[in-house]
């Protein structure tokens, strides 16, 4: 295997796991506050339960990623694309002064970047395929 296959390779697992990582943990801690434990923090319900259905997405995109990359960056853009609308709908309502936290503001931004960075890393493999690097 050439260096750059290895390359495109490489990424294309560590973003798989990543995503698959990220699942498990959105699921195990969404999981767990739904089923009772007190975070120690305000909790939006409706945030928590999208963040927690995103977590069974994010594991099927990981899985997705790491057999085929043109299906992850798929998954990964309808994921962007979600996560984006709700932390748009979460500044909203944090802006309004509804009950909702400036936490709930900060862990939608993060979960909107990681996944911008999962879409790049693929779209950089399958343009790196393509283009015979």
């Amino acid at each position: 295997m050439t260096d750059g296959k290895q390359s495109r390779s490489r990424i294309q697992r560590v973003v798989a796991v990543v995503a698959v990582i990220f699942g498990l943990a959105t699921l195990w801690a969404g999981g767990s506050i739904l089923a009772g434990r007190d975070p120690g923090y305000v909790v939006y319900r409706p945030l928590l339960i999208f963040n927690t259905v995103m977590g069974v997405a994010y594991l099927a995109a990981g899985i997705l990623a790491w057999r085929r990359a043109p299906s992850g960056r798929n998954a990964a853009i309808v994921i962007l694309a979600l996560n984006i609308l709700a932390l748009g709908g979460i500044m909203y309502l944090y802006c309004t002064g509804a009950a909702v936290a400036v936490d709930s503001v900060r862990a939608m931004s993060f979960r909107t970047v990681v996944w911008l960075a999962l879409l790049l890393g693929l779209a950089w493999v399958i343009r790196a395929r393509r283009d015979g690097v």
